[in-house]
């Protein structure tokens, strides 16, 4: 037997998102960004969607409260999770595992679309020839990379959960490959399914298995219901080689 849900969040909006987005409307080449990747914290909007998820959580205790509290080792995710539990009164220390960690870049990391196009136009056309799930920049990751840390990663909590609620705080890629290896997809099925949907800052994404065996059913997907009475945040496109 293992976990019988996964509550998968995203973290609340970050500086990063902030500005890669300003940099993507202004059509600039580079982003902004004064910190490694791994050290991003969350906006003043960010943190407020982090206690919002709080909110969210104590008010799902009729699902159980989370048996098991994971989270990316990235700052942005940290914060998120440890705002949310202070407001939501659960008392746990979040595991932190690296390989919940976001999707690295490598050479197109602070790169908008504009950027990778004129600074390494054959990376641009090698990922258009791949595809986005089997695309690896330099010195960066797949799509199909952090699938393989999923697995790793969901052998371990269902020894550690067994027949209980995981709560898992991640990033938008990392969110969409759980539907992918958790729901048994394959390439084009997951990739139609990023290409209309988004996983929101802070948004809350429930796998199901009643029987702690199988195959998972996604019971909600970015449900961000618990973020209606804050600012509109700004739009953070999903997972790409740009951001």
């Amino acid at each position: 037997m293992g976990a019988r849900e996964l509550w998968l969040v995203r973290h609340g909006e970050s500086t990063a998102n902030v500005q890669a987005t300003a940099a993507q409307e202004a059509g600039d080449e580079t982003i902004e960004v004064e910190w490694r990747d791994a050290d991003v914290p969350l906006s003043p909007l960010g943190e407020q969607q982090a206690a919002a998820l709080g909110a969210w959580i104590a008010e799902h205790a009729e699902f159980g409260v989370p048996n098991t509290v994971w989270s990316s080792s990235y700052l942005r995710a940290r914060q998120t999770i440890e705002i949310a539990l202070a407001e939501a009164g659960v008392e746990m220390t979040p595991r932190v595992d690296e390989r919940l960690r976001d999707r690295e870049l490598g050479i197109l990391d602070r790169l908008t679309a504009v950027g990778v196009e004129a600074r390494f136009p054959e990376e641009a056309a090698r990922r258009r020839w791949l595809g986005k799930f089997y695309y690896r920049p330099p010195g960066g990751e797949s799509w199909a990379d952090v699938a393989l840390r999923i697995r790793s990663f969901l052998a371990d909590v269902d020894d550690v959960d067994d027949e209980g609620t995981a709560l898992v705080a991640a990033h938008d890629a990392v969110v969409m490959l759980f539907l992918y290896v958790c729901g048994e997809m394959g390439e084009e099925e997951i990739l139609d399914f990023a290409q209309d949907h988004t996983v929101t800052n802070a948004s809350v994404t429930r796998l199901v298995r009643p029987s702690g065996q199988g195959r998972w059913r996604v019971a909600t997907f970015a449900e961000h219901e618990h973020l209606d009475a804050l600012a509109a945040p700004t739009e953070h496109p999903g997972d790409t080689d740009d951001q």
